[in-house]
């Protein structure tokens, strides 16, 4: 009888039960053996904040697939509570440790998967083993939390670390009553996926919520109480009192069993593989956030821990091992969260990554409602893109607010996946009707925006440059278009500050010195342009419109009167409700 083809996966989160699943559909035949040093199989990691927020109100629901279900209906082998120590490359063999017996023995492969996934990040500082201290990438995590927070006995929870876990625990945490900090070592949160304006948006909110953020602070310490729990965290700057501490600084790719199998580990830390998934050695495929991918804009090699690229990792390794050729074409950091009330997303190249490569880049910033603006109950959403001026061709985006922002995203990553120019997204024939969008879905809106800038049409300075113009005392005239009504309600405080509102504007132009240079803003860019537009024609030299105006302006209050800045706190994001 012909030997059945014996696959060997270890790790049993995402990419591993997806290669197994897949590769049990493409070869029925074969013996499939998947190891897992937890208890659950396929568990959505990404669920346990909302878990601990009591959204989700029993572990069992993040638990996908069962041990049993492996075995009956796929006639896979899951091995829980089991442990691969070593690979042996040559003979084709993999050393396991039984967790509950502690027994060692070894399975033999024809072809092995490893999705090792990675581990949370723990700084190398004084107390960071205090009790009370955690991370959060496993169900076991969450349950500690839990027991921690339910019985309504502490108070303070400071997290460290400003990323996409750390905000949606913020979220957690305040649910169940706790005071909550966010202590950041970067300038912003978000802050390797978002620029800063965009980020300012979100942190803003985070505080309207009642988070505390400390920003450009790095952790260096903890210190204990007498029962040796966690009471203070320590930075450079200042001391927090907390009772619980989340690490949510970011993980590393776990390749340590591939290191010592002698398998190339590429320069980003994650294991190496190629288009087909496979290792240096072609008997080996790895996957999920233990691998390094490939940027589809870039073409640079990047980390991607994301359920939702594993599975798809999953499933081309799946087929492969099975007999197939596919091919996984790489990653754009597709990434969305719910952050409290407001919907944060991006894709591609953030403005400051796109100028990191290399890119000469054209931006735009563009106020908008995620449908029919008279139909009612409309939400706000601010998007961002990112436009390689050369040939303008689409190289990222981000968009935030309350209203629809997934669908917008999901546009934008198609589009850049087929290497779509901005006139591409300008026209695409997205659906409309009241209830859904508008006429011009706000991603026609931005496109067009950055359309008008190339050709020469709209000529814009960003909110931080106007910030710095105003910080810096420079003559120059700040014209409000908007109505006398909205300038009473919130306005920009400065001598450079001037009410002119658009339905007047071309019969007061003599009121304007001509050799001016005038920056004009309303409330979402649309009559700050068209003031623009009007200036222009009448002569005016030197004349610019505020990108997203007042709706994207990212410091808190408007108004340039000096205020205190918190030790601990950057200048450049500091809210104040005045």
């Amino acid at each position: 009888m012909e030997k059945r083809n014996s696959i060997v996966i270890i790790g049993g989160t995402a990419c591993g039960p997806k290669a197994g699943a897949r590769a049990r559909r493409c070869n029925p035949q074969a013996r499939i053996t998947i190891l897992e040093q937890e208890n659950n199989l396929s568990v959505a990691t990404c669920g346990l904040p909302y878990y601990i927020s009591g959204v989700i109100d029993s572990q069992n629901s993040l638990v996908a697939r069962s041990r049993g279900f492996f075995k009956d209906v796929m006639d896979i082998e899951a091995l829980t509570r089991t442990k691969a120590l070593a690979v042996d490359c040559e003979a084709h063999r993999v050393e396991i440790l039984n967790l509950e017996t502690n027994k060692v023995s070894t399975i033999d492969y024809d072809k092995l998967v490893l999705a090792t996934g990675s581990a949370p990040v723990v700084p190398d500082v004084e107390g960071s083993q205090l009790e009370g201290i955690f991370t959060l990438t496993k169900i076991k995590d969450a349950n500690a939390i839990r027991n921690l927070i339910s019985p309504r006995e502490i108070r303070k929870a400071t997290i460290i670390g400003a990323g996409l876990v750390g905000l949606e625990m913020a979220e957690a945490f305040v649910s169940q009553g706790l005071e909550v900090t966010v202590v950041e070592a970067l300038d912003w949160v978000l802050p390797t996926l978002f620029d800063f304006e965009v980020a300012a948006y979100i942190g803003r909110h985070l505080q309207e919520k009642g988070v505390n953020i400390v920003l450009g602070q790095q952790v260096i310490g903890f210190e204990n109480d007498k029962n040796g729990r966690v009471r203070k965290v320590i930075t450079k700057d200042i001391e927090l009192e907390t009772s619980l501490v989340l690490l949510a600084i970011g993980t590393r790719p776990s390749t340590e069993l591939a290191q010592e199998a002698g398998l190339t580990i590429g320069p980003t830390g994650g294991i190496a593989v190629n288009r087909y998934l496979q290792t240096s050695d072609p008997d080996i495929y790895a996957g999920g956030d233990c691998v390094e991918n490939v940027h589809r804009i870039t073409q640079q090699k990047v980390l991607a821990p994301l359920g939702s690229t594993a599975n798809k990792h999953g499933r081309v390794i799946g087929t492969n091992i099975a007999g197939g050729s596919e091919i996984f074409p790489g990653v754009l950091g597709t990434t969305i969260a719910k952050v409290f009330d407001c919907n944060v997303a991006r894709v591609g190249l953030s403005e400051l990554q796109a100028q990191e490569a290399g890119y000469d880049v054209v931006t735009c910033l563009v106020p908008g409602y995620e449908y029919a603006t008279y139909y009612p109950k409309g939400k706000e959403i601010l998007v961002k893109l990112v436009v390689e001026r050369s040939n303008n061709r689409l190289l990222g985006g981000q968009v935030v607010g309350p209203g629809e922002t997934a669908k917008r995203i999901d546009v934008l990553a198609t589009a850049l996946a087929f290497g779509a120019a901005v006139d591409d997204l300008a026209n695409l024939d997205l659906a409309y009707a009241p209830p859904y969008n508008s006429a011009m879905d706000p991603l026609h809106n931005a496109a067009n925006v950055i359309r008008n800038k190339l050709s020469g049409y709209a000529k814009t300075l960003t909110p931080m440059e106007i910030k710095s113009k105003l910080d810096n005392g420079e003559d120059f005239i700040l014209l409000d278009v908007r109505s006398p009504g909205e300038w009473e309600t919130r306005r920009i405080e400065a001598p450079q500050a001037r009410l002119m509102p658009l339905r007047e504007l071309r019969t007061k132009l003599d009121e304007l010195p001509n050799d001016a240079e005038i920056v004009t803003f309303c409330q979402a860019s649309v009559r700050a342009y068209q003031a623009q537009r009007i200036l222009d024609g009448a002569g005016f030299e030197t004349v610019r419109f505020m990108d997203g105006s007042i709706a994207a302006w990212p410091y808190g209050i408007l108004s340039t009167r000096p205020h205190s800045v918190a030790k601990g706190t950057t200048h450049k994001m500091k809210w104040s409700s005045e």
